[in-house]
């Protein structure tokens, strides 16, 4: 896939929608605490957030120091602010207005983020005003206000409006929350970070994003802000694995293109992998990211796994047209060598468009030529009782088994491995590898699989084909996968097959 691709994708998304991208405390009255400021204060404890880092723009693949401002506002007095992840994610410096007062300007410390939730905790040295949490339960007809510092202006501005969803699923391309607000209180780009608070000066939500051509806008709940805002304080990254991430819009034909790094944190477990910025992340633990343009199957995955977990993870990197496999927390990215082709696949896949299919356990996962339309997800059990996971796919699975002249991919996998070598494997298709020449024998590694593979042309006088026997780190299971390319059109396939089989036991 190119930068092109993602490029016109991430412009269709973008129409129509605008980003404006502690203690826990009991519940009863709506007031604010003492020493908290009131809705006249509303004003003073709300800040301008300036941030400055490097980032790859999906547009153009193109590496640029870019400044965007938000807002956000003081939880306690002794400089702790809360604002958007998308604020300052990526930021190699953060800068601080408070009040509307654009005379002096702070220097703030980033203490935790949270991707997924979009929320992150700031340290500004002083003492200010600042914002109490809304205690009681918010409704759907509540009276609220948004606070911040729309389009850049240092000029405070504070928007009227009602809670038009008490409660709803927020499901954007850059985070993925599972208690939002919708209200219609006006917010506009740079409104990201700033408070939605009652007529009291209460707290309800974070506002983080706004539809313009909807007139509906939203904020996250303070309950979600509250389960986390303890360890972002303390300076721990929660739900987060040090990404700054925008899943593109499926393509097209609908197939999905996966979730963008724009920036990587240093030190995180993102940049301890390899990922570097511009990076695609294609399918992490045998998921297949951005099925609907949003960040949802990635935070889940994280959710599932643990952001310290061992995450399997597959990458295409458009700088280097090459599909990339590894761990988070675990083994570093490697490039998939692609068998017959190198480190890189020749041929373009511009114009060819690909899906990813399951065997019907939801175990086996492989990426292929949406042309590939015949496809069989249906386990079997070998002559010698051996049992075995299966995912087929061709244009025609008859023709595939009986003929040269159909491109096609087969994936099996049985477990436990034992008894099972590289050489067994090449002896099981001796009697269709016979009627080819064989071309490349060589060891295979892809930094999650490791084994070796045959590559064979001339199979019935014009196709190649690729015979693979590989196993995990753990030896756990073997996987068998064998790719007929019957004609010059399907060579694109290999990269794709190559560098997205998966077979997820979690």
């Amino acid at each position: 896939m190119s930068v092109t691709t993602a490029r016109r994708a991430l412009a269709a998304a973008a129409l129509g929608v605008v980003v404006v991208p502690l203690a826990a405390c009991s519940f009863g009255g709506g007031g604010a605490k003492s020493g908290a400021a009131d809705f006249a204060g509303v004003q003073s404890a709300t800040i301008q957030i300036e941030s400055e880092g490097t980032f790859v723009d999906p547009e153009d693949g193109q590496m640029a120091e870019e400044t965007g401002r938000g807002s956000g506002f003081f939880i306690s007095k002794d400089g702790l602010a809360l604002t958007n992840n998308h604020v300052v994610a990526g930021a190699g410096t953060v800068k601080v207005w408070v009040g509307g007062d654009d005379s002096k300007e702070y220097d703030a410390k980033l203490l935790g983020s949270s991707e997924c939730l979009d929320l992150a905790v700031v340290q500004v040295d002083g003492e200010f005003p600042y914002l109490d949490w809304y205690q009681g339960d918010i409704t759907t007809g509540q009276e609220v206000y948004a606070a911040g510092f729309p389009l850049g202006d240092p000029t405070f501005t504070l928007t009227k409006g009602i809670v038009s969803k008490a409660e709803t699923i927020g499901q954007t391309s850059w985070a993925s929350i599972d208690s939002i607000i919708e209200h219609d209180a006006k917010i506009k780009p740079g409104n990201s970070g700033g408070p939605l608070v009652t007529a009291q000066g209460t707290v309800v939500g974070v506002d983080y994003a706004g539809n313009n051509e909807l007139d509906t806008n939203f904020a996250i709940h303070r309950d979600e802000a509250q389960k986390v805002l303890d360890q972002l304080i303390a300076g721990d990254d929660v739900e987060s694995l040090g990404i700054n991430a925008q899943a593109l819009p499926p393509g097209d034909d609908g197939s999905p293109l996966g979730v963008w790094a724009s920036s990587v944190k240093a030190g995180s477990p993102a940049d301890e992998a390899g990922i570097q910025p511009g990076d695609l992340i294609l399918r992490m633990a045998g998921t297949t990211l951005a099925a609907d343009g949003t960040l949802e199957e990635y935070c889940d995955v994280i959710s599932t796994q643990g952001s310290d977990g061992t995450i399997d993870v597959e990458v295409y990197r458009p700088s280097d047209d090459t599909f990339y496999r590894g761990q988070f927390n675990g083994k570093p990215l490697a490039p998939v060598t692609v068998p017959g082709l190198g480190a890189s696949a020749g041929g373009s896949s511009e114009g060819m468009s690909f899906r990813t299919v399951t065997d019907d356990s939801g175990v086996l996962s492989v990426e292929i030529p949406s042309t590939w339309s015949d496809v069989n997800g249906a386990p079997f059990t070998a002559d010698d009782g051996r049992q075995f996971l299966s995912l087929d796919a061709s244009t025609d699975l008859a023709g595939l088994a009986s003929s040269w002249a159909y491109s096609g991919v087969t994936f099996q996998v049985t477990s436990p491995s034992d008894g099972i070598t590289a050489q067994s494997v090449f002896d099981l298709f001796a009697g269709y590898t016979a009627q080819c020449t064989l071309d490349t024998a060589d060891e295979y590694s892809d930094g999650v699989y490791s084994g070796q593979y045959q590559y064979y042309t001339g199979c019935g006088g014009s196709s190649d084909y690729i015979i693979l026997a590989a196993q995990p780190d753990d030896g756990s299971y073997t996987v068998i996968l064998t790719l007929t390319i019957a004609g010059e059109a399907d060579i694109p396939a290999i990269e794709h097959v190559f560098g997205s089989f998966a077979a997820d036991f979690s």
